[in-house]
């Protein structure tokens, strides 16, 4: 069973820095594109970014650019998202997702039928 278990959310102040990591369990990594996505109270779900199966691409939201970094490791199963410089508006639950693609692209606007738990970012004062 394709599962991920996600980390690294928690409390920061504004500025702050977190790195989300993202584990497979039960499965490999490769031939998959991850994304991230994330959803804050009383919005819908959006997405944030995007890894293509091998990592030769990344996609990212005008929200997240310049201050996200997505990346991943096959041989270790997991994905990492870097956020810096975070606002108290990145406050929402992060999940990761994944998708079977073998391209070397990967977007925001695919069905990604396989997700996490999610884990909890708070950027407050």
């Amino acid at each position: 069973q394709l599962q991920f278990v996600e980390s690294g959310g928690g409390l920061v102040q504004p500025g702050g820095s977190l790195r989300l990591a993202c584990k497979a369990s039960g499965f490999t990594l490769n031939g998959y594109a991850i994304g991230w996505f994330r959803q804050a109270p009383g919005k819908e779900r959006e997405g944030v970014s995007c890894i293509s199966s091998r990592g030769e691409s990344t996609t990212y939201a005008d929200s997240a650019k310049g201050r996200f970094t997505m990346s991943r490791d096959n041989v270790k199963g997991t994905v990492y998202l870097q956020m810096n410089s975070l606002k108290p508006e990145d406050t929402a639950v992060y999940y990761c997702a994944a998708r079977r693609s073998p391209s070397s692209l990967c977007t925001l606007g695919w069905q990604y039928g396989y997700w996490g738990q999610g884990t909890q970012v708070t950027v407050s004062s």
